[in-house]
C-alpha cells in the first residue's frame, strides 16, 4: 500500500522530534572539554541517522526504553524472531492505528495533510537551491589547470578547499604554486581520507528534509564545525609544538573562504579551530580504547527503540 504524503510527513515528523532530543544528549557529552572534535564527529551519527531512518531495533539497553515510561509509543514493524524486533518510535502520539494511519481526531488528520503539503514544497525548494549552489562549486573547479598528483588551480577560488565527492581534487587559487603547501596539503589531504566531503552532502541532504526544525540547523552547523575540526587534529596528529603553531599560522592565512559543498582550509570558526590547534594533546592507546567504547555505548543506547 502506499503511504499517503500526510503520513509520510507524520514519520518524518516523529524522526525529527528523536533525532532532536538524541542531538540535545550529543550537545552535552561534546560540551566535556577532554572529547576530542574527531570523537565528537562521530557522537553526531545518533541525532543524524534518527533524522533520516524510521524503523531500528528494539534494545533493553536503550535510552527509549527509560523515555517510554512516561511518553512516546513503540510500533511494531517487522520481528523476524521473539528477541528481535523492529520498531517505529511514534512521539507524537496522534494516531490510533498506524498501517495506514488513523487519527485521534479529524483536526489533526487536517494539521498533518496541511503540514505535508507545506513540507514537501519547501524540502523540494531547498534540495533545488542545494543542488543549483552544488552546481555553482563545480563551476569553480572548471577549467582548473594541474599543478601535481591531485592537487590544481584555479582563478575562480579564494582559498584552498577539496571539491568531489567519489574523486576530490585539491584546488589551489591560482598563484599558489610557489608557496609553502606543506599544511594546506595535509589539511586537505586529511579531509579527503576522511571521506567529509560526502559527510557533508549528506548532513545538508538530511537537513533539508527536516527544515521545519530549527535544532536540525543548530546541529548541521556545529556537526560541520567539528567536522573542521576534527579534520585539523587528524592534520596535526604527527606534528610537534612548533609546526602547531606553524599550521595555525598557515590556517590564519587562509580563513575567510565559506563553501557549502567544499572541504576549506580556512573555512570555518578559525579562532575556535586555532584554539584547539595550539591546545592539541596526543590520544594514547588507553583513551583511543576508551573514547572508543564510549561513542559504541551512546550510540547503541541512542540509535535503538525501547525493548
Amino acid at each position: 500500500m502506499t503511504a499517503m504524503p500526510s503520513e509520510i510527513f507524520y514519520w518524518v515528523f516523529n524522526m525529527s522530534v528523536i533525532g532532536s532530543a538524541m542531538g540535545l544528549i550529543v550537545l552535552a557529552v561534546r560540551a566535556v572539554k577532554a572529547v576530542p572534535r574527531r570523537v565528537a564527529v562521530f557522537l553526531w551519527l545518533a541525532p543524524f541517522l534518527r533524522f533520516a531512518v524510521p524503523v531500528w531495533l528494539n534494545s533493553r539497553w536503550s535510552l527509549m526504553t527509560l523515555v517510554a515510561r512516561f511518553t512516546t509509543r513503540t510500533v511494531v514493524v517487522y520481528q523476524p524472531v521473539d528477541d528481535m524486533t523492529f520498531t517505529l518510535t511514534n512521539a507524537a502520539m496522534a494516531a490510533d492505528s498506524y498501517f495506514p494511519i488513523a487519527y485521534k481526531v479529524d483536526l489533526l488528520a487536517d494539521v498533518y495533510r496541511v503540514g505535508s503539503a507545506v513540507w514537501a514544497v519547501g524540502t523540494a525548494a531547498i534540495l533545488l537551491a542545494l543542488a543549483m549552489v552544488y552546481c555553482v562549486t563545480l563551476r569553480e573547479i572548471r577549467g582548473s589547470r594541474h599543478l601535481r598528483e591531485n592537487v590544481y588551480l584555479s582563478e575562480m577560488v579564494t582559498s584552498p578547499a577539496v571539491y568531489g565527492v567519489f574523486r576530490p581534487r585539491i584546488v589551489l587559487p591560482a598563484g599558489w604554486e610557489n608557496r609553502d603547501l606543506t599544511y594546506v596539503l595535509a589539511h586537505e589531504n586529511a579531509h579527503i581520507r576522511r571521506k567529509d566531503n560526502l559527510w557533508r552532502l549528506l548532513a545538508f541532504a538530511v537537513t533539508a528534509v527536516h527544515w521545519f526544525n530549527p535544532l536540525a540547523w543548530l546541529y548541521l552547523k556545529l556537526f560541520l564545525g567539528d567536522l573542521e575540526q576534527g579534520c585539523d587534529e587528524t592534520a596535526i596528529a604527527p606534528y610537534g609544538a612548533a609546526e602547531r603553531k606553524a599550521y595555525a599560522h598557515a590556517l590564519l592565512d587562509c580563513a575567510g573562504s565559506k563553501n557549502l559543498f567544499a572541504s576549506a582550509f580556512g573555512g570555518a570558526r578559525v579562532r575556535t579551530r586555532i584554539e584547539n590547534i595550539l591546545s592539541y594533546r596526543r590520544m594514547t592507546w588507553i583513551s583511543l580504547l576508551g573514547f572508543s567504547a564510549l561513542v559504541c555505548a551512546i550510540l547503541i543506547t541512542l540509535l535503538t527503540n525501547a525493548g
